[in-house]
């Protein structure tokens, strides 16, 4: 019998994402109820479904036919409803990147799913896309050290993103126009935001193979919406470049690894597209590439396949490694905001 799941939001990721890729496990899930924050996107949703719909959560979590919890909502709600999930009594809880938005938040949420034996996934789709895998078992396979990481996007205009950094925050009452990044404050918070609502696909792998944050040797924040990021983990320095014009380009996110003897690119698929998974090449000092078979199945089917694993408890999950994740993040995204700030007068 399937997971019968219950959705947490109803936005563009919930339609162009979560839904369809549900619709092709039926054999592990089935959505049964799906709640917004009073939009009204869920009624249209639930409906081609034939699931239940409410606005809010109380409804949800209360929900008997409602197995794990499937939480889509914007990141500052993400960490209130994965406790209010464990205090129902769900089973499991897919939770959206980011876990949280601090670390007191982020102890908290894994203090009580561990406490409670909890199922917890949080929808990082890149660490778990088949290419990523590949990368890394090329690293540990020809023992290169790794020298530097970039980790370039270069994005269309995304409502989703838009909306990242126009509410909430110093910067509020940019709500219909974009937020004044000339005063340091509002730049600090639209990049700690950007930082660990966005780049927050790719920190866990980035973790991988560079686990430390020493120092933030640079961090600016790129007009319109944008960031330049630079900093040390023990030999290794990672860089990571967004750029997202009103004219936008065609989507480019790559993640690049520089070892002693030779150069790797993770080229993911555009979000919000189903086109299987990444794209791995490999440069070796010759100059020549070599690229390997892409999977069918990109990182959200994939994750979403796990995440059944973990409820029939066929894997374990991962605790003390999402904490470190979440951490990574909001480390990172704290230290940024910091340099944009530092020499502005108190």
């Amino acid at each position: 019998m399937p997971w019968n799941v219950g959705i947490l939001g109803a936005g563009p990721g919930v339609a162009a994402l979560h839904l369809p890729v549900l619709g092709r496990l039926v054999e592990l899930f089935k959505v049964v109820h799906i709640a917004d924050a009073g939009s009204g996107r869920a009624r249209v949703l639930a409906e081609r479904l034939g699931a239940n719909w409410s606005e809010g959560e109380v409804d949800l979590l209360a929900d008997p036919e409602v197995d794990v919890v499937a939480v889509c909502s914007p990141p500052a709600d993400h960490a209130r409803q994965i406790l209010a999930a464990v205090a129902a009594g769900k089973r499991g809880i897919f939770c959206e990147k980011p876990l949280a938005t601090s670390g007191e938040e982020a102890e908290e949420v894994i203090a009580a799913c561990r406490a409670t034996g909890a199922i917890l996934l949080v929808g990082t789709n890149h660490l778990f896309d088949g290419a990523w895998g590949r990368a890394k078992h090329h690293l540990v396979a020809l023992e290169g050290r790794v020298q530097a990481i970039s980790v370039t996007l270069a994005l269309p205009p995304n409502d989703r993103y838009h909306r990242l950094v126009t509410e909430g925050g110093p910067f509020m009452a940019a709500r219909r126009g974009r937020p004044d990044l000339d005063d340091p404050a509002v730049a600090a918070g639209v990049l700690r935001q950007l930082l660990t609502g966005l780049a927050i696909h790719d920190l866990p792998a980035v973790r991988d193979v560079a686990p430390g944050i020493d120092e933030v040797v640079y961090a600016r924040v790129a007009p319109p919406i944008g960031y330049v990021v630079g900093y040390r983990s023990g030999g290794v320095l990672v860089q990571l470049a967004l750029t997202m014009l009103a004219e936008g380009p065609d989507a480019l996110w790559r993640m690049g690894i520089a070892t002693s003897h030779d150069r790797i690119e993770v080229s993911f698929p555009p979000a919000f597209v189903h086109a299987g998974s990444a794209v791995t090449r490999v440069r070796s000092v010759d100059g020549l590439w070599t690229e390997y078979p892409r999977d069918l199945e990109d990182g959200y089917v994939t994750e979403w396949r796990l995440f059944g694993s973990l409820l029939e408890g066929v894997a374990p999950v991962e605790y003390d490694e999402l904490l470190a994740d979440s951490h990574y993040a909001i480390d990172l995204g704290d230290a940024a905001a910091a340099k944009v700030l530092e020499g502005v007068p108190l």
